[in-house]
């Protein structure tokens, strides 16, 4: 890819209102048109390709060189007046374009508001700025341009999209007849590996704004109009590396231990429960009869509220005698993150329940992650602590086990007690299991008052596996978009 924010030559063009009544250009790829009354005496316009050395959105790439403009002149500037700014690109395409800004304050580039007209290939934006750095920048995994389907859901003015998370406000464009309407993300979809060319879905009533329902698939073009302050966008993330909510984060390559990007990975904190993992590997090391039956007891939940109240306790929704498998165990303590499930295991496992922590140490001290500790199986306690690069050690070593990555990433289980017959359907914590949009090979979800929101994700890629950890995130949409922000930076990394 030609790198187009250094080593540019310089170009100057002088102009003047009275000579050209109404446009002012600088060259052909970059125009700026303004009212010959914006400036109160004569102005001359200055402008460069940029030759500064700058890092852009690690998210996007460079569509064109970075402009720099000035207007040079002895009277003043109506800001009543905008300019109009036009950025020309070399070749079509339905990946989302913008205009970007140069914020001197924070030294990041910033997105401004932007048209793409596509036909004509440029990018358009209204300015009052008389100096500025411009560049257009493209997103090569978000579409803006596309097919967009209807389906039933909320009955209102809402969209799915694979591309901006919940609570994005878009203006969805039918390019057959200019009509349009404004939606706001509800859902994850449509699945791009099934409709490579569907930008985004709308539901009914929005669909019927633009297009009869009849139509079934219209052409459309997207444009952001605002985006959920604390949630990450592709066109809100302006740094030149992962902007989230967690306080502690790692991306690792399993084989070769390889780190791509880290923020405090060495710092231990608790990790909910992320503990559940090392619990169920534990259990797993002393190869239990998987159809084994085996009987609930009230003290396996007793445990758990030593460190919670029970109405705090994600479990297993079972009473004293009831009974089930080994395996129905196990998917209830990792598809359902249930706390007392965990325990009935511990109790069944052959060991002691001190034994059995101090198994899960041992493991953890002889893989090398020597700045975890676990004083119970479940998650709830504080005291469950790793560190991120620990924890992307233990990933890789209890993924080692096949079983785990099997567990880990079922997205639904049901079974029924044996005695009693009482149905049981479980779904995992994980959304993104659902959505498809990775090729996710290992999972777990925790969370504590604590420990906020934590997640772990073993993604599969053609240069290997790679291994996500945000510990910390602020909330639940925040997990999981910050280990989606994570996952793209490293993909983004390993293509480079």
């Amino acid at each position: 890819m030609i790198n187009y924010t250094k080593g540019i030559k310089f170009l100057v063009f002088s102009l003047f209102f009275a000579a050209i009544p109404l446009a002012s250009q600088a060259g052909n790829n970059f125009k700026i048109d303004y009212h010959p009354l914006a400036f109160t005496d004569k102005v001359s316009l200055v402008t460069s390709l940029n030759s500064e050395q700058f890092l852009i959105p690690w998210q996007w790439e460079a569509l064109t060189p970075a402009y720099e403009y000035s207007f040079i002149t002895p009277g003043f500037y109506d800001p009543s007046r905008p300019m109009d700014v036009k950025i020309y690109y070399p070749e079509k395409s339905n990946r989302l374009k913008q205009i970007f800004s140069f914020d001197f304050l924070s030294s990041v580039w910033r997105p401004v508001p932007t048209v793409d007209n596509t036909e004509e290939q440029y990018l358009s934006m209204q300015t009052d700025a008389t100096s500025a750095w411009l560049i257009a920048l493209a997103q090569p995994d978000v579409m803006s341009t596309g097919k967009a389907s209807w389906y039933k859901y909320k009955e209102g003015l809402f969209a799915a999209s694979p591309d901006y998370p919940k609570g994005t406000k878009l203006r969805v464009y039918n390019i057959n007849n200019g009509k349009s309407v404004d939606v706001t993300v509800n859902d994850y979809g449509p699945d791009r590996s099934i409709h490579p060319d569907r930008v985004i879905d709308l539901d009914r009533v929005a669909f019927e704004k633009i297009a009869p329902l009849s139509a079934g698939v219209v052409s459309v073009k997207v444009e952001v109009i605002s985006e959920l302050s604390e949630k990450p966008s592709p066109v809100s993330l302006v740094s030149a590396y992962p902007e989230i909510t967690a306080r502690n984060a790692i991306i690792m390559m399993e084989d070769s231990g390889e780190i791509i990007w880290e923020k405090d990975a060495d710092k231990a904190v608790p990790i909910a429960s992320l503990t559940k993992l090392m619990s169920i590997y534990t259990f797993l090391s002393t190869r239990p009869d998987m159809s084994r039956v085996v009987s609930y007891k009230k003290q396996d939940e007793l445990y758990n509220y030593e460190h919670c109240y029970p109405w705090e306790s994600a479990r297993l929704q079972v009473s004293e005698g009831e009974t089930m498998t080994i395996e129905d165990l196990i998917y209830s303590t990792l598809v359902g993150s249930a706390n007392n499930s965990i325990e009935t295991l511990v109790r069944v496992s052959g060991l002691s329940r001190a034994d059995f922590i101090k198994k899960m140490n041992e493991f953890a001290k002889l893989w090398g992650a020597y700045n975890t500790n676990f004083v119970e199986p479940s998650g709830l306690a504080p005291a469950n602590v790793s560190s991120p690069k620990d924890y992307a050690i233990i990933t890789k070593e209890i993924f080692k086990n096949p079983l785990m990555e099997k567990i880990s990433t079922t997205s639904n289980y049901s079974f029924s007690t044996i005695n009693t017959k009482d149905p049981h359907n479980l779904k995992n914590t994980n959304p993104m299991l659902k959505e498809g949009e990775y090729e996710i090979i290992g999972s777990k979800t925790g969370y504590l008052h604590e420990s906020l929101y934590c997640l772990m994700t073993r993604i599969k890629t053609a240069k290997g596996n790679m291994i996500v950890i945000n510990l910390g995130s602020d909330s639940k949409d925040s997990r999981t978009s910050d280990n989606k922000q994570l996952i793209d930076y490293g993909l983004k990394a390993l293509n480079k």
